[in-house]
């Protein structure tokens, strides 16, 4: 097989670090890596449709819900992980930008519910279409088997650490 940067790194640091796990360190480095070249490729993505990721975040979570694409500004906040007041500063700007709309709630005017426009849908798709693009690119390099075995161990490795602690991804909820 063909060396790689990561190679380099470790066959220097192995001269440095007597004890250093060569398949530890290539892992955790390749990993560490490819993540920075897939957010890359997200920022470039976010970049083509003038959004920051804030903003893409607000479209995902709304897409998230699932039809009609709409929640409250307190959900929001809350699955965003946001103070209120942020959020409502971003939520302007979003709607400013014609990313979102906010109206009163049909079942209860004092409500607000914040939903995705046709241009919000279109920046969420547009963007999440280039990110497969650069996913797809990054393991065209590996068979089906190799895709689903690669998978597969690190489902093993998310599992582990879940089994002790919270779960890594947080989890799409429905408002």
């Amino acid at each position: 097989m063909a060396e790689d940067s990561i190679d380099r790194h470790i066959a220097h640091w192995s001269r440095e670090l007597a004890d250093l796990d060569p398949d530890v360190e290539g892992a955790i480095t390749r990993m560490q890596t490819l993540v920075g070249f897939l957010r890359q490729r997200r920022e470039a993505a976010l970049k083509a449709r003038h959004l920051k990721g804030w903003e893409y975040d607000i479209l995902w979570r709304l897409r998230s819900t699932g039809p009609p694409y709409q929640a409250t500004p307190t959900w929001l906040a809350r699955a965003l992980n946001t103070h209120p007041a942020t959020l409502t500063s971003r939520l302007d700007r979003l709607e400013r930008s014609g990313h979102l709309a906010r109206t009163h709630d049909p079942s209860d005017r004092r409500r607000l519910l914040v939903a995705l426009t046709e241009k919000g849908h279109a920046a969420w798709e547009g963007t999440i279409e280039d990110q497969a693009a650069a996913e797809h690119t990054l393991l065209a390099p590996l068979t089906a088997d190799e895709r689903e075995h690669l998978s597969g161990l690190l489902r093993k490795v998310v599992t582990t650490i879940e089994a002790t602690g919270p779960p890594l991804m947080p989890p799409v909820e429905r408002p």
